[in-house]
């Protein structure tokens, strides 16, 4: 199911959340850790810097490049080797990698490279820094484009015993189903799955797809069927922790209502206390 499982790794605190996740997901699924620091070429062109040092008399901004790159490879060598330890203390021997490029499309590449899960922080190191954050631009990149299944996560950690899965009907949340089913059995969580939706007909058909699709895959499996708002009632699910981990589809819905509306998606892996695995 799960043979390899790719970390990008940043020092920050949410990114040492995300290694623990890591260390506490793969040995249940006897998965193979990959931990990825990328050395955001962004940090080595300085337009601005340029533009000011030229103007109050500062040497040229290439002549402090290479100890800008020096520095950072260091800095890369040691987030590394603190990810290194931190998995061999918990007896799991990782595999490293160190790539220089654009956050979102280096994790994307060597994704499609070398891994089944991309596993990635809620926020990372230079979450305020434009659109580059780990969140909001890169994580919303990374699940439409990988074609992997990404496991975003919260600021703390907690042990994951029971999981559930956002079920709709729609194609990724078919997706989603199957992938819940297959982790339930392997790692032994119990799954409940969430239905939300004010129509009781409907909540009544998706209910039946979900119980006959779970018999088949012999998962003891709960199902609740609730009323309200997508993500206003996920989020409040989440945070009266009865589940660890919720699985759900990735961007059910088309890109203009999105645009118009915002999606139960990215409201979710925003504010969820519990890490989130998306698929599309």
């Amino acid at each position: 199911m799960v043979k390899n499982i790719l970390i990008p790794i940043d020092g920050s605190d949410f990114g040492k959340i995300a290694v623990a996740y890591g260390i506490h997901i793969a040995p249940k699924l006897d998965a193979q850790l990959i931990g990825l620091h990328v050395v955001d070429i962004r940090l080595m062109q300085g337009p601005v810097f340029t533009d000011i040092s030229g103007s109050i008399g500062l040497p040229p901004y290439q002549e402090f490049l290479p100890a800008i790159e020096s520095s950072l490879e260091a800095r890369a060598e040691a987030i590394l080797k603190e990810f290194r330890e931190q998995c061999e203390a918990a007896g799991i021997h990782p595999e490293t990698k160190k790539i220089t490029g654009v956050i979102d499309e280096a994790i994307i590449e060597e994704g499609r490279k070398c891994c089944d899960w991309i596993l990635l922080a809620q926020r990372g190191e230079h979450f305020h820094i434009g659109s580059g954050a780990i969140l909001g631009s890169t994580a919303q990149s990374v699940v439409r484009r990988s074609g992997k299944p990404v496991l975003v996560t919260p600021e703390h950690f907690r042990a994951i015993n029971r999981m559930a899965l956002a079920y709709d009907g729609s194609a990724p949340a078919e997706n989603a189903l199957n992938l819940a089913a297959e982790l339930s059995a392997r790692a032994a969580w119990p799954l409940s799955v969430v239905i939300i939706t004010d129509d009781q007909p409907l909540g009544a058909q998706l209910t039946g797809k979900a119980e006959a699709f779970l018999k088949t895959r012999a998962v003891d499996g709960a199902i609740l069927v609730l009323k309200g708002k997508e993500d206003k009632e996920l989020l409040k699910f989440t945070r009266e922790g009865t589940v660890d981990l919720l699985v759900m589809g990735a961007y059910g819905h088309n890109r203009l209502r999105e645009v118009l509306l915002g999606s139960t998606t990215s409201a979710v892996i925003r504010k969820s206390p519990i890490p989130v695995l998306l698929i599309r």
